[in-house]
């Protein structure tokens, strides 16, 4: 009885199944950049591409001097590599909502990512996707590993941690993203300024998202011990 009143009394984020929530979010996120990648693709028509790397914005559509999103493609077109990544980004997005957590999503959800990274989608989120695969093919498992590793007094302190980290990675990550495509951020007028500024972003993105995997492992160790204590 003590333990289901406690149960009762646990946060809604408690009850979410953090390992789900942080792969979703992450593949939600890169879908769309990857689809506004195709989309600025697309704007360049039907023009062949200057080799394997090409600048996602072109001259006309180019918001500022750095602003070119670079981007990795076998296809030689650029009609072709935007209309390819516009849908192979709606396909992430689709799949990481409704389908990441089947017994075959996290291994389609790599390959999803792998075909948009070979088709204009762009080269950063090779940073971002495969520890999010890497993190999802943890989905509802035992997380043996991470029992030994993890000391079961973290646990509480992760379970609250992975929501405010998840926050700001997506935050910041979504600031870089304005900063490399517009150029803007208050204040700052020197495009190199700008350039290092949106990398920085990006980079302390990539930190948080990792912190958030880890402390979403607390969260699931600590979601288990709940679990196996109520039904015992």
């Amino acid at each position: 009885m003590k333990i289901a009143i406690e149960d009762n009394q646990r946060t809604s984020f408690d009850n979410l199944n953090a390992t789900r929530v942080i792969a979703t979010t992450v593949g939600v996120l890169f879908g769309f950049a990857g689809f506004n990648h195709g989309f600025f693709e697309f704007l360049q028509g039907n023009k062949p591409a200057d080799g394997l790397f090409i600048a996602a914005i072109g001259e006309a559509q180019r918001f500022w001097v750095l602003g070119t999103e670079d981007a990795f493609t076998i296809i030689p077109n650029f009609l072709i590599t935007g209309v390819l990544s516009m849908a192979l980004g709606i396909a992430i997005v689709i799949w990481s909502i409704w389908f990441l957590p089947t017994k075959h999503g996290p291994t389609v959800f790599l390959g999803l990512f792998i075909l948009l990274f070979l088709f204009g989608g762009g080269i950063g989120q090779l940073a971002f996707f495969i520890p999010a695969w890497a993190f999802a093919t943890r989905m509802n498992k035992p997380l043996n590993w991470w029992r030994k590793v993890l000391p079961q007094r973290s646990w509480p302190f992760l379970s609250k941690l992975w929501p405010i980290t998840l926050t700001l990675a997506t935050a910041i990550m979504l600031v870089g993203l304005e900063m490399a495509i517009f150029g803007y951020f208050p204040g700052l007028t020197e495009p190199e300024t700008i350039q290092n500024r949106a990398l920085l972003l990006v980079l302390a993105s990539a930190i948080l998202y990792i912190v958030s995997f880890v402390a979403g492992i607390g969260h699931e160790l600590k979601r288990q011990q709940v679990h196996v204590g109520f039904v015992a």
